[in-house]
């Protein structure tokens, strides 16, 4: 508990800090993060770290982060001021911001996904991000969170640019979908559950029978990338998957 709340503390000094970067050249693309404080331990102490390492990129790379806990910032009117958006541990709840979600990608806007953001299951009613994520449904998770070997399935991408054939990622909770976003109309997959994993954890198990298991992936008809990272606080602990970050990143505001 005590982490949770040093993690909400480090999140609303971080909510702060961008205002002052925000004062930048006006040329500068603009990013607006959404993340919730209301959530699992793990997902906060995620979105605690993603916070610190994107407006360490912001500042390296030229661009500009804001964040925000309020989703009805989904909107509009305020998305007309971004070029991308993140979800770091959450996603929008209403239909209001649901549709303003979709206008902006429609209209060519970029979007970052994390881990749960792009939660499916059977009682969603969201068919346009059924879609456009690329997944039937959440099918299983590994408990407890594990490190994992990722199989890089496209080199040539500048998403993957600089990264060996394979690599340890750090722990993490690792999600299965079915059907496989690989099977998806324009769903591009770059990064691939190794099986050599299996049977990975012990409480709940992926094994051979979940087969295919995309963690990062791409809808080509749009700007966007889902990441399977970000649960705890070990996303960040590998400079290879940060590597791969910051590539996403920088492919999602035309900057490589």
């Amino acid at each position: 508990m005590k982490r949770l709340f040093a993690s909400i503390t480090v999140c609303l000094a971080l909510l702060l800090a961008p205002a002052a970067r925000a004062q930048g050249p006006a040329s500068q693309p603009r990013v607006l993060v959404f993340f919730s404080l209301n959530t699992e331990n793990d997902h906060m102490l995620f979105a605690t770290d993603a916070l610190r390492f994107l407006a360490e990129q912001a500042d390296r790379h030229g661009f500009r982060v804001e964040a925000t806990t309020d989703w009805n910032d989904l909107n509009d009117q305020k998305l007309a001021q971004y070029q991308m958006v993140v979800w770091l541990n959450d996603f929008p709840g209403s239909a209001a911001q649901r549709a303003a979600f979709e206008k902006f990608m429609e209209g060519g806007g970029a979007w970052l996904g994390c881990h749960v953001s792009a939660y499916t299951d059977k009682n969603s009613k969201w068919t346009w991000f059924r879609s456009f994520i690329g997944a039937g449904v959440f099918g299983l998770n590994n408990w407890p969170p594990l490190p994992a070997k990722l199989i890089v399935d496209d080199a040539t991408s500048p998403i993957t640019k600089g990264l060996p054939a394979s690599f340890i990622s750090p722990t993490d909770e690792w999600y299965s979908w079915r059907p496989s976003p690989r099977l998806a109309p324009n769903i591009h997959v770059l990064l691939t559950l190794d099986p050599s994993n299996y049977p990975l954890g012990i409480k709940s198990i992926l094994t051979d029978k979940d087969g295919d298991v995309p963690v990062v992936w791409t809808n080509t008809k749009y700007r966007m990338i889902y990441m399977n990272m970000g649960h705890g606080d070990q996303v960040f602990a590998s400079p290879i998957q940060n590597q791969l970050i910051q590539n996403e990143i920088l492919w999602l505001l035309h900057k490589n």
